[in-house]
């Protein structure tokens, strides 16, 4: 484990994406269906319990969350999607917002698309998968919850999700997550440390 994370800080929330930190550095973006347990894997991998905001009420998340992890690293908590209780409207404006990040954010490195194992691969992840392979950017799936299933289960569907998305023509990565327990933590920021250049000193 990478102490690094631990120093993670809140830098502002974007209604727009000209509203967001200067674009410099590099960062890796987490998206994800709303209640799919995207905060909450965001504050495990901080070591921080409120870091990124909980709600119980999914789809409050409207705007691009920052949070800096050295000077020229960040993540970014984009607006959970396809929540039912939504106005249509409200979803076509996260729509824009989200696609426009995605395809003009020059210091994005990755995606860290958060699934909750018993709903994999809705029609909105598949629509996230889709941009990653247009913006050629890498994708990483982290399997949420997952200790609400037995072990076989969590690793038939996590081998499932394999095979469906590996016609993706960029290079996606599938793991097995759970806040709750801390399962899966080390595997991530293996990843995320080759993704925003760190070394273990």
């Amino acid at each position: 484990m990478n102490p690094v994370y631990h120093q993670a800080k809140f830098i502002n929330s974007a209604p727009h994406v000209k509203d967001a930190p200067e674009d410099i550095g590099l960062e890796v973006a987490f998206a994800g269906r709303s209640n799919a347990g995207k905060s909450s894997a965001i504050n495990t991998l901080t070591g921080q319990k409120s870091l990124a905001r909980i709600s119980k009420t999914p789809g409050r998340t409207q705007l691009l969350n920052f949070f800096s992890i050295t000077e020229s690293t960040r993540f970014v908590d984009l607006p959970g999607y396809g929540y039912a209780k939504v106005p249509l409207e409200i979803k076509k404006q996260w729509h824009r917002m989200i696609e426009t990040y995605l395809n003009n954010r020059k210091t994005l490195c990755g995606i860290v698309l958060v699934m909750d194992i018993r709903h994999p691969l809705t029609e909105f992840d598949l629509q996230m998968v889709d941009w990653c392979k247009q913006s050629r950017l890498p994708l990483h799936i982290l399997l949420t919850k997952a200790d609400k299933l037995k072990f076989g289960a969590a690793k038939n569907t996590l081998l499932a999700v394999q095979k469906e998305i590996s016609g993706a023509q960029v290079p996606v990565t599938v793991q097995l997550f759970s806040a709750l327990k801390r399962q899966g933590v080390d595997e991530i920021h293996q990843l995320l440390d080759q993704w925003l250049n760190f070394e273990l000193s």
